[in-house]
């Protein structure tokens, strides 16, 4: 049953929309501590770039698709450029991509030393999109929505969305009948009308439902205060389907219309969990789109979330790993 689900996803058409991002990783090793403050001098060995942020679920989709499209805006500066490259490269569509002059492209650096983060740092202006910017977004979108099988919409917060954009891209995806899956951003505020899925994590979950952050309980089933957040986002959001990531607790999916299912957690071991949550997006909308149940891409969803927290970086899983892991 799996099995045909992940061999549909090679002829699924997939777009992500959202903030991109550059994530660079420095690697070296740590031999002292710096004399001028306490902390570890680091003596790098090696560089490496990949798509961050929404261009990452891209990343994670063309993994599995080759209609894999993106959507976003990035500077015209040495760092943008080099993402572009990065995403052609990999075989990733960027026409809806802009370049603009007076855009910073967003870039986090992560200082990695024995298999450990040590720092990461930062470069970004966050700041929302121009009318110009927003009109050259909409008329690439309004042509993209219909010749696709699912949107997956990617906020980091960095101002790509505003309400205006969110109304109608949702209101193109629900007219054109196309899936549109949501990793929202709980300090937007955003809308998203007619979404098919949201996928917040426990944090963001209870942030936007307006609760105290809470311990997690075990089981899952009885966490009355997660299933609250679960409930009060259901009735805010109406998506048919809210899938709430857990970490080390695996995934939780509520629809009004079914009892909540729980997922405990696939993964082995944890190296670094930067990422698993645009697998998790990825994976589920794919799921969706090749005609599996909620459940059964929230299962799908939560083995290659398990299998990428065991890479080190900005890591993606593979269609032969996640097929590989079917019959463990």
């Amino acid at each position: 049953m799996f099995r045909r689900i992940v061999e549909q996803f090679a002829r699924q058409r997939i777009l992500v929309i959202g903030d991109l991002m550059l994530d660079e990783f420095i690697w070296g090793k740590v031999s002292r501590i710096s004399p001028e403050a306490p902390v570890p001098v680091v003596n790098v060995t090696a560089e490496s770039y990949y798509p961050g942020g929404a261009a990452n679920v891209a990343r994670n989709i063309r993994e599995f698709t080759p209609s894999a499209h993106i959507a976003g805006i990035a500077g015209a500066d040495a760092h943008g450029a080099r993402l572009l490259e990065l995403l052609r490269a990999a075989g990733i569509h960027t026409s809806g991509v802009q370049q603009d002059a007076s855009s910073t492209t967003t870039v986090k650096t992560r200082i990695i030393a024995r298999n450990q983060q040590v720092v990461r740092v930062d470069r970004e202006r966050q700041a929302p999109l121009t009318a110009a910017q927003t009109d050259r977004a909409i008329e690439y979108l309004d042509g993209a929505i219909g010749q696709v099988d699912a949107v997956i919409v990617a906020d980091y917060g960095k101002g790509f969305f505003t309400q205006p954009l969110a109304d109608f891209i949702s209101r193109k995806a629900h007219t054109t009948g196309t899936i549109l899956a949501v990793d929202p951003h709980p300090h937007t505020s955003l809308a998203w009308p007619h979404a098919t899925a949201i996928k917040p994590n426990r944090a963001e979950a209870f942030l936007a439902a307006g609760l105290p952050p809470s311990e997690p309980v075990e089981p899952v089933s009885r966490d009355r205060a997660l299933l609250e957040a679960g409930r009060r986002l259901l009735e805010r959001w109406a998506p048919r389907c809210l899938l709430i990531t857990l970490g080390e607790q695996g995934m939780l999916l509520l629809r009004a219309d079914a009892p909540p299912h729980h997922i405990s957690t696939c993964a082995k071991t944890v190296f670094d969990v930067s990422g698993a949550g645009d697998t998790a997006i990825a994976t589920f909308t794919l799921g969706l789109a090749a005609g599996a149940t909620p459940e059964q891409a929230a299962d799908l969803a939560n083995r290659a979330s398990g299998m990428v927290v065991g890479k080190l970086g900005t890591a993606t899983v593979t269609a032969a790993e996640l097929l590989a892991g079917l019959v463990e």
